[in-house]
């Protein structure tokens, strides 16, 4: 099983409150890798919110395509943070060469363009980078956004926060949210783009379980929009929809639920909204998703959710401070980071619910 687990602050945090978070449910996963999204910077980042930081790792040649990529488009690279890492022979990590966090400034020529084109801008290259990189397996491009790094790798988390050097906190590298996963792709081949947590144009998501309607998910994705792409984890199609739903349909949050666990017909003929229900199930159908599964994710103004499945199969638990929120698979988690918590207030979110965290840290249950 995957365990997965989120972090929302009023304050800057360090990778390191992740890692613990997710070290305490090590029984629950095979230690197969770690990986994490990062945003709302801090530190050597918080200056630079409104220009995209690419995150990658590769090898060399890689490094060079990648910036030959972005300097013949414009870019401009304006600072760079390259983690200090501690090898050994003893560490159960797979290490590329290089790990790059660059930030850039966009090109002269979209200095009066709006957001959208901009957004769409920021795809392109990141799509054009990663296709590149691809034959000879020369990296690979997680992220070219605002306010956003990305971090996967494969092995034993544990040895791979000793090799970026993350167990101990500094004021350097941190984020008011953070995503996390503890455990590779292994019910397909390791690839590092398989890794749990998945990010698109402001978008994250990561989940623990599986998608069993993950093929017709699929076929339908891949002509809806041309960032849907790879399909390495069956659990990236919850990203896509959310992003298709959200962004690109323009739905509010709460459609979102509605459009992957539909209500039963029964049910659902006898709300307000049925006709536009209705709709959504005849219109969305292959979008609808099964299996267990647990969902959280994260939208670009840093609004933090999680989900269930129709049948609430898989767990997951919330519990809050005044100033930080947590998501994770286990309450074991919770308890090794937020000890100081009134326990009595942590939520279980049921089947047919929405948990939203908004930037207040208000929690938010949205019946479905």
């Amino acid at each position: 099983m995957c365990r997965i687990g989120a972090i929302k602050s009023k304050n800057y945090i360090h990778p390191s409150m992740a890692l613990q978070l997710m070290q305490s449910q090590q029984k629950g996963h095979d230690n197969s890798g770690f990986a994490m999204v990062m945003q709302d910077l801090g530190g050597i980042f918080e200056n630079y919110k409104h220009m995209p930081t690419l995150s990658m790792a590769c090898t060399d040649e890689g490094l060079n395509l990648a910036e030959n990529i972005l300097h013949e488009a414009g870019f401009r690279r304006v600072i760079q943070w390259a983690p200090e890492t501690s090898p050994s022979d003893d560490l159960d990590i797979i290490a590329m060469p290089n790990y790059v966090f660059q930030t850039f400034s966009y090109p002269k020529s979209y200095k009066y363009a709006s957001p959208e084109e901009k957004e769409e801008l920021l795809l392109d290259m990141r799509l054009k980078m990663r296709a590149a990189l691809e034959p000879g397996d020369q990296g690979y491009v997680y992220s070219f956004w605002p306010d956003v790094v990305t971090l996967k790798e494969i092995g034993d988390p544990r040895d791979i926060g000793t090799f970026f050097n993350l167990w101990e906190a500094d004021e350097h590298f941190t984020a008011k949210v953070i995503t996390a996963q503890c455990r590779q792709n292994t019910n397909y081949d390791i690839v590092r783009y398989a890794a749990h947590p998945f990010f698109l144009q402001g978008y994250t998501g990561l989940a623990n379980g599986e998608n069993t309607f993950y093929q017709k998910n699929k076929e339908m994705q891949i002509k809806l929009h041309h960032g849907y792409i790879g399909f390495e984890s069956d659990s990236q199609c919850f990203l896509y929809t959310l992003h298709y739903v959200h962004r690109q349909l323009k739905w509010p949050l709460h459609y979102f639920k509605h459009v992957i666990t539909p209500l039963p017909f029964d049910e659902l003929k006898e709300r307000e909204d049925a006709e536009q229900l209705l709709a959504i199930r005849q219109s969305l159908a292959n979008l609808e998703i099964n299996g267990p599964n647990t969902i959280i994710g994260v939208l670009p103004d840093n609004t933090l959710f999680t989900c269930c499945d129709a049948k609430k199969l898989r767990p997951v638990v919330l519990g809050r401070t005044d100033d930080t929120v947590v998501i994770s698979s286990e309450v074991c988690g919770i308890n090794d980071i937020l000890p100081e918590r009134d326990w009595s207030t942590d939520i279980y979110p049921n089947e047919r619910e929405l948990v939203v965290i908004n930037d207040r840290l208000e929690v938010e249950r949205w019946k479905q």
